[in-house]
């Protein structure tokens, strides 16, 4: 029998996508765009960041209220607070994710955090136990994994999905790698973390 695997699409219009020059949008632009990404058969749609300002939790909130056929997820730094927002924010979903990252590259955690590696680790399995308190769909990012060390992310990762993070992103944050080198990247963590086929890719 043939190995078939569905491919989900996580869409970060509505987030990410509103940062490009131009590209902001209100309340009833957000929920005619996500009412889009339903017909277009997106499997989750990052609404926002809900801790960002009152107008990201309403819009994500609203989006949740309105748009039944696809995983409503909110953006979160690994804090409780952020945390707590984005729950409280995709509640009204019939499917909710909170999708929290920390960054792991020696650069951010010594510039950026200030924060120890085994710190910045501990900090993101308490951030899967917090998320895990509005919804079992916790997605986590290592910030800026594509200048990370593969030791350190392969320890990290395998932590974060054994604390219940159901899907794992690697984000190349600032674009310093290369397709070769991040196909690579992605291929060394699929084979060392010991839990990989425990979450979603």
């Amino acid at each position: 029998m043939a190995d078939i695997r569905h491919i989900k699409i996580f869409d970060t219009t509505l987030r990410d996508g509103e940062q490009s020059p131009g590209c902001s949008m209100n309340l009833p632009e957000k929920l005619e765009m996500a009412q889009v990404l339903v017909d277009l058969n997106v499997d989750i749609i990052e609404a926002g960041f809900a801790a960002a300002s009152p107008g990201d939790f309403e819009s994500i909130k609203a989006i949740s209220e309105v748009i039944k056929d696809s995983t409503i997820c909110s953006l979160s730094r690994a804090n409780e607070n952020d945390i707590r927002r984005a729950g409280e924010a995709i509640k009204p979903a019939n499917r909710g994710r909170v999708h929290t990252f920390i960054a792991t590259s020696p650069i951010h955690m010594q510039m950026k955090l200030r924060m120890a590696p085994d710190d910045v680790l501990a900090q993101a399995v308490k951030a899967i136990g917090w998320a895990r308190k509005f919804t079992d769909n916790v997605e986590f990012s290592p910030e800026d994994a594509g200048r990370s060390e593969p030791d350190f992310l392969c320890r990290l990762l395998e932590a974060v999905i054994a604390a219940g993070a159901t899907t794992v992103n690697i984000p190349d944050t600032v674009g310093y790698t290369m397709p070769w080198q991040f196909g690579a990247l992605i291929k060394t963590l699929r084979e060392r973390v010991p839990n990989a086929d425990k979450a979603v890719w």
